[in-house]
């Protein structure tokens, strides 16, 4: 039986991105978006409320019940943790595929995802609030060099910007809730990762896709990727395992790496969703629809390895 599939955020990279895939597998599906869409994106989709809108989870669950939904899966950032602690009160008969809410909660938040990471002993760039530093020159030298200081919950490149010396900043004046980090600048990367829990039958596997061209040298838009050969940047798919499996994440999870100068690749930040790169690895929607007519994802059962980290280069 074909799933009837939900995606919200359908209007964003990411939904776009899982619904061009899932109208090449012929695959029906309906998309959720707080906006209304615009014409030629080939989605149809229901407005819903926004995610701060408390009415958003009584909305998708009257929308799931009235459209026959049997798979939900959320793309939006700003949605997920809603849906994710939502996740029962869709109904047994229902899929939704996402992590459980504490790992969820932690990826969302970049201060969180870099604190648990770090002690954990996966590398992550130097990093700090704004009030651990005196201003853009005390963080500049402490951190030595240029720093990027972006919202800790992502939203893409929104809201990012760059102190680097060449333009006065307004330390005091910086929004509440960012993230200060070392500006990294080598190669970056955005592995595609399914954590999965062992019942289902589908290991856990990380695809390596690289930026090859970035809108900006700092901020993490890319204009072009492209899929990593068998064997190569393997180290870039280990670090990601490494992270996806400290946060106890289980589903897909789309990370942003990038390497030091010396060439260690360090996570710059995590989404505990599919990204807008899925197409670049097809398997992970085949990982999610095998997983169509199995439990909910359980971290409990996540598999645990003793030895090199399993993930798919091919």
């Amino acid at each position: 039986m074909k799933p009837r599939v939900l995606i919200t955020g359908a209007g964003g990279p990411a939904g776009l991105a899982l619904a061009a895939q899932l109208r090449s597998r012929g695959i029906p599906f309906l998309g959720a978006d707080a906006r209304e869409l615009p014409e030629g994106t080939g989605v149809t989709a229901v407005r819903v409320p926004p995610a701060a809108d408390p009415e958003l989870i009584p909305v998708l669950r009257r929308l799931v019940a009235r459209e026959g939904i049997n798979l939900v899966i959320p793309t939006s950032g700003e949605e997920l943790m809603q849906v994710s602690a939502a996740r029962a009160g869709f109904g047994r008969d229902v899929r939704v595929i996402t992590g459980e809410p504490g790992p969820v909660a932690v990826a969302s938040d970049r201060l969180f995802t870099a604190w648990l990471l770090r002690s954990a002993g996966v590398p992550v760039p130097r990093f700090g609030v704004p009030g651990d530093f005196a201003g853009a020159n005390a963080a500049m030298a402490a951190l030595d060099g240029p720093v990027v200081v972006k919202p800790r919950v992502s939203r893409g490149g929104c809201g990012v910007i760059v102190v680097d010396g060449s333009v006065d900043v307004d330390w005091a004046g910086l929004p509440d809730g960012q993230i200060v980090q070392e500006y990294i600048p080598g190669t970056e990367y955005v592995p595609v990762v399914f954590g999965t829990p062992a019942h289902n039958g589908t290991a856990p596997f990380a695809v390596v896709v690289e930026k090859t061209g970035r809108a900006d040298q700092y901020v993490v838009n890319a204009i072009a990727v492209r899929r990593a050969a068998a064997g190569e940047a393997m180290d870039v798919g280990n670090v990601a395992m490494a992270a996806v499996r400290s946060l106890g994440l289980t589903g897909p999870v789309e990370l942003t790496v990038r390497r030091r100068a010396d060439g260690t690749p360090v996570v710059l930040e995590m989404n505990a969703r599919f990204g807008a790169h899925s197409e670049a690895a097809p398997e992970l929607l085949d990982a999610v629809l095998a997983s169509f007519n199995l439990p909910s994802f359980n971290p409990a059962s996540f598999r645990q390895g003793t030895g090199a980290y399993a993930h798919a280069l091919v």
